[in-house]
């Protein structure tokens, strides 16, 4: 029977001065990983969520000041069931009282092995037992030393205070004896209230069907039996063919009939003086169990390369990137109309810019109409720049919560509202961060592009040329009509005028084809650094705060992954 306790992990050590434990092995570190992960989730989660896990590193902070040289075990059941004659069976003597008057335990009673009670002392005063009420056995030989054993108040008892003591001391003790009868071993309020949720707590748990002498023949073998039904419907362990899990025994306190094995298993139990480590790594996996909802995504997590990129394409749309690349590229395209024109052509142009008033870059309030436009805002004679500007708020709007949402999605509910108010909190001046940059970036797009081409120049010597030879051509030409020239002059006049005439505009065209592909990457550039400039506030003020929200999502995951022994 013993060998059912024999897989149980041993998770601290103690050491010889005073009792006082040194933690190691795994459980150390699921304590230490539960404790920051409360740490880390204080300002997530509210108090009462994480208030089980907590009692539980208090429990085992206290419980491990105390002696390591015990083992609490408590003998639970309902009225009647017979575990104070168990409790004095096992200590030798009437130690607990026993009478036909129900309830007949009021306190609990405890008994401590061996016969002195040094280190006990302490746990005694935890588990709340009366100093009175401490007893040493009859007996106190070395099979029961280090053992505390405790008589709780019966689970069922009609006074209410008994069952809430009963309760608080089962938090507290290291193992537990459930002792049942023939006549109530299914009783819904103790599989119900006690033994289904502490299904896995089994390792350090005893079941003993009592008063077995009551059944005739094989009678208590299919009670046995069905007691096990029972308690594998109660998702309770069995410690069977070696398992670990909780111990299954039928005896007769009363007649001493099989008190001898459950001794005998009790007293391996407690000299491997691994119970208490037991119970409190059941604490933990309950306490990680309870917690499983508010860590445990239900898929990855984290922002997806396009979902990041779908975010800067929706900020380059609320400032109009491609309408200002598109105006960039007319603005060179004008430039190189205006740097390869004709004399002619280039007074023309300055007379419309000074009556137009000159607004140089990206030709002003044209760009930014077709800009605001873009974004879908609508300006009136009277509004500014500024104003069409706020129109794509919307739009940044509708950006921010499709990437907060997209990086929310599967996280726990306390995570995902974490990452959607640092992503709310990082866009309120997100449209006018964007208005800015588009300034900035407008602002260097004026005056048109800082290094000009070389066939410019090129073209306008000949388009100065073409002039003087169309001017030439004409002089030429008057002076031939006037009789100063011959037909020569006719000639020279008239060739001259139809060059310079044709040649101009030929020249023109000529530059306007060569420049439609400079002009476009010129607009192409333009776009792209508003779109990088615009991405760079949009990560700043959005995903920066997100991705920050998610690595401490990623740590406190981390964290528990080691608490729930993952």
């Amino acid at each position: 029977m013993w060998g059912a306790w024999g897989g149980g992990a041993v998770g601290y050590r103690w050491v010889a001065d005073g009792g006082r434990p040194a933690l190691g092995g795994r459980l150390r570190e699921r304590l230490e990983a539960l404790r920051e992960l409360l740490a880390l989730s204080r300002s997530r989660l509210d108090g009462r969520t994480l208030e089980a896990a907590g009692r539980v590193l208090e429990v085992a902070d206290e419980r491990y000041r105390l002696s390591g040289e015990h083992t609490v075990v408590a003998i639970a059941g309902a009225t009647g069931s017979g575990k104070s004659s168990l409790f004095n069976a096992l200590a030798g003597a009437n130690r607990s009282q026993v009478g036909p008057r129900r309830p007949t335990t009021a306190e609990p009673v405890a008994c401590v092995w061996p016969g002195g009670r040094p280190g006990a002392e302490g746990l005694l005063h935890r588990l709340g037992v009366p100093a009175h009420r401490r007893h040493v056995p009859a007996d106190s030989g070395s099979e029961l030393r280090g053992l505390v054993l405790i008589d709780l108040p019966d689970h069922d008892s009609s006074a209410t205070e008994h069952r809430a003591q009963v309760d608080r001391m089962l938090e507290l003790v290291d193992a537990v004896i459930w002792v049942v009868d023939p006549e109530k071993y299914a009783d819904a309020v103790l599989h119900e209230r006690y033994l289904r949720p502490m299904a896995g707590y089994a390792e350090v748990m005893f079941v003993v069907l009592n008063q077995a002498d009551r059944l005739p023949g094989d009678a208590a073998d299919q009670v046995v039996d069905d007691l096990r039904r029972l308690l594998d419907e109660d998702g309770l362990a069995l410690g069977e063919h070696g398992e670990p899990g909780a111990a299954v025994f039928a005896l007769s306190a009363a007649t001493g009939r099989g008190v001898a094995e459950l001794r005998e298993a009790l007293g391996g139990f407690v000299a491997e003086r691994g119970a208490a480590d037991r119970r409190l790594a059941a604490d933990v996996d309950a306490a990680a169990e309870r917690l499983r909802s508010v860590y445990v995504a239900r898929s990855g997590v984290g922002l997806t390369e396009r979902a990041r990129e779908e975010f800067d394409d929706q900020l380059a749309e609320a400032v109009g990137a491609a309408a200002t690349g598109r105006a960039a590229e007319r603005d060179w395209l004008r430039h190189a109309e205006r740097a390869c024109g004709s004399p002619w052509v280039r007074m023309r142009m300055r007379g419309r810019r000074e009556r137009q008033g000159s607004t140089g870059g990206v030709e002003g309030e044209e760009a930014g109409a077709v800009r605001r436009g873009a974004e879908g805002g609508r300006t009136g004679p009277g509004e500014s720049a500024a104003d069409g500007r706020v129109a794509a708020r919307p739009v940044v709007e509708q950006a921010v919560r499709a990437v907060s949402g997209e990086a929310a999605r599967g996280l726990p509910a306390p995570w995902a509202l974490a990452v959607r108010e640092a992503a709310e909190r990082g866009a309120r001046g997100l449209p006018e961060a964007l208005d800015g940059v588009a300034d900035e970036v407008e602002e260097s797009l004026r005056g048109g592009p800082a290094v000009k081409p070389w066939w410019w120049t090129v073209a306008a010597s000949l388009q100065v040329l073409m002039s003087a030879l169309q001017v030439f051509g004409v002089l030429w030409l008057l002076g031939a009509v006037t009789g100063v020239g011959g037909a020569v002059a006719w000639v020279s006049g008239l060739l001259s005028a139809v060059v310079g005439s044709v040649g101009g505009p030929v020249l023109a065209w000529l530059c306007r084809v060569v420049a439609r592909g400079p002009a476009r990457r010129y607009g192409q550039d333009a776009e792209r650094r508003l779109r990088s400039a615009v991405a760079g506030r949009g990560r700043a003020h959005v995903l920066e705060p997100v991705a920050a929200e998610l690595l401490r999502y990623r740590e406190v995951r981390e964290q528990y992954a080691v608490a729930s022994g993952g």
